[in-house]
């Protein structure tokens, strides 16, 4: 592996780190972006209970905000419950955009590297070939070294795929994932209202 990684010359150290970045936003991505801690399961059960039992408390909204998105939500739904059903829903909104905007946190970075990292293997290809075809050696007369030369400019792009496809896969499972998660918060931010405000009209 050091084999390849120094034959391919200086633009692989880019895709290199590229990969460890890539990598380390995967992790962080599938921890974070659990959804038993975006949207616990029966949280608005019991938050509705606790409402009943005691009303709109300081530890309540303390609780629900220090929970998880969902209830950094449905924090922000009780905290106007005494106001109209139109202000209600814009403060849930307004809370469920910050939520959506931290569920989408690192994602632009992680679809980026998946979408420059063909093209930094392509340069690094790209430079590769160059100093083959401009070095004075003499490559040019001899196919067997041309031919290997060729082969080692190559590596560049195929690590390039290699960071490239992983991190593609990985973004739209985490698009995917962050748009199920925000739907969810919002259905269960309407059941909030519908049960503190009524039936819609």
């Amino acid at each position: 592996m050091f084999y390849i990684i120094q034959a391919a010359g200086w633009p692989i150290w880019f895709l290199l780190l590229a990969s460890v970045v890539a990598v380390a936003l995967i992790i962080e991505r599938a921890t974070t972006l659990r959804r038993s801690k975006v949207v616990p399961t029966g949280l608005l059960q019991s938050t509705l209970a606790d409402y009943r039992r005691a009303g709109t408390t300081d530890e309540l909204l303390k609780r629900l905000e220090g929970h998880s998105p969902l209830g950094r939500v449905l924090a922000a739904g009780l905290r106007n419950d005494q106001a109209s059903r139109e202000v209600m829903k814009e403060a849930i909104e307004e809370a469920g955009r910050g939520g959506a905007h931290d569920l989408e946190r690192f994602l632009t970075s992680l679809g980026t590297i998946a979408s420059i990292s063909p093209l930094m293997g392509l340069f690094g290809t790209v430079v590769g070939m160059i100093e083959i075809f401009g070095s004075a050696t003499g490559a040019g007369n001899n196919p067997q070294q041309l031919a290997h030369g060729i082969s080692v400019a190559l590596y560049n792009t195929g690590f390039g795929l290699i960071i490239a496809i992983p991190a593609m896969i990985a973004y739209r499972h985490f698009r995917a994932m962050v748009d199920s998660c925000v739907i969810e918060m919002e259905q269960q931010a309407l059941k909030l209202v519908e049960q503190l405000h009524g039936e819609r009209k």
